[in-house]
């Protein structure tokens, strides 16, 4: 009887978390389309996006209104929100693969790779043929890409088992080096200067449509490979040794959910630039208030993730008004001070 009662009990504890989180997000969306320098109505919101759906007429409405709904708000607002739930769980997948609520999808060097990429692009004023103006994403994402493919061949020359320590330590060496190469790339730089920090700092500024359908098919990809690993990241979390002693095939799903942050990271930092601390902060969140089954804690924490990243770019745009902050500013600042609450925390029940 007691088993059954906690069992339900269980059961409506993720129903609820799966509302709040939900609830969550479309509030952030809505908030983040009604806030502005012109502020829309969030009934009018639902009917301009109603209508664009549903192919209904709305004559009643402002036509400035749908057009700052549809033209600009709105693909900001989504593509945040994308950007907010890649980095979320693929932090929360690194997190459970590296058993260390201090990863974050940084750790590895695929954001250093990414940001190489662009400031490439930029210092060098490359426009390849035929995608011209999507140079600076597309290249983001091959450097992206690139980047964890020599840091998994690195680790496993090092080490044939490839070991989490050994991956940990050669993201960490590559994003030393990478992260130098950018800075030696910004002091060379002339009048690119101010583009290239802007977009280093992030931002989902005048982004539109069609970044959105850049980082969508990243993003479902990465998503649905790592939703799909959610077992073998509960085996994996308890130990590599464990998680073999259960079946896991555990070179092949490290590999896989590698592979997956990666994609994840990449295409949120070619959209947007480098946004810090969300795939740190969001995760540890979520895992505190639902628990650590990364079947709930993935998609809880990419939830959560795209509404925090909303909600953080109506502040970016909106604090010092008409003036607009990089988002990584913002992110920065809520994070640095929930990561040094987190190491206290751990200290703490490590007994000091």
């Amino acid at each position: 009887m007691r088993k059954q009662f906690t069992l339900k009990y269980l059961a409506k504890n993720k129903i609820l978390a799966y509302t709040l989180a939900t609830i969550f997000t479309i509030l952030s969306l809505l908030l983040g389309i009604s806030i502005g320098t012109v502020s829309v109505p969030i009934v009018d919101i639902v009917q301009i996006i109603g209508a664009e759906i549903f192919h209904y007429s709305i004559d009643h409405i402002d036509p400035m209104y749908q057009s700052i709904v549809l033209n600009i708000r709105l693909p900001r607002v989504i593509l945040a929100g994308l950007v907010g739930a890649a980095l979320a769980i693929a932090g929360a997948a690194f997190q459970g693969l590296l058993r260390n609520p201090l990863a974050d999808p940084y750790t590895l060097g695929v954001s250093s790779g990414a940001s190489v990429g662009a400031v490439v692009t930029i210092f060098f004023g490359i426009s390849l043929p035929y995608i011209g103006a999507f140079t600076l994403p597309f290249l983001s994402v091959v450097f992206a890409f690139i980047t964890i493919f020599l840091v998994l061949t690195f680790a496993r020359k090092i080490d044939r088992s490839m070991r989490v320590e050994t991956i940990i330590l050669t993201g960490v060496i590559f994003s030393s080096f990478l992260g130098a190469f950018i800075s030696l790339m910004i002091s060379l730089t002339g009048n690119e200067l101010k583009q290239i920090i802007g977009w280093l700092l992030g931002s989902v500024s005048m982004r539109g449509w069609d970044y959105i359908k850049i980082i969508l098919p990243f993003f479902v990809l990465g998503s649905v490979l790592l939703m799909a690993n959610g077992r073998e990241l509960n085996a994996m979390s308890f130990g590599e040794d464990r998680a073999q002693y259960l079946g896991v095939d555990v070179k092949k799903r490290k590999l896989v959910i590698l592979t997956a942050g990666s994609i994840l990271t990449g295409a949120a930092v070619a959209v947007s630039g480098t946004i810090g601390f969300v795939g740190l902060v969001i995760p540890h969140l979520t895992r505190s208030l639902w628990g650590p089954d990364h079947t709930h804690l993935l998609p809880l924490s990419m939830l959560t993730g795209s509404g925090f990243l909303i909600l953080t770019d109506l502040i970016a745009r909106t604090i010092i008004s008409p003036t607009e902050l990089p988002i990584g500013v913002i992110t920065a600042l809520i994070g640095a001070p929930a990561f040094a609450m987190i190491l206290i925390k751990r200290r703490v029940q490590k007994g000091g």
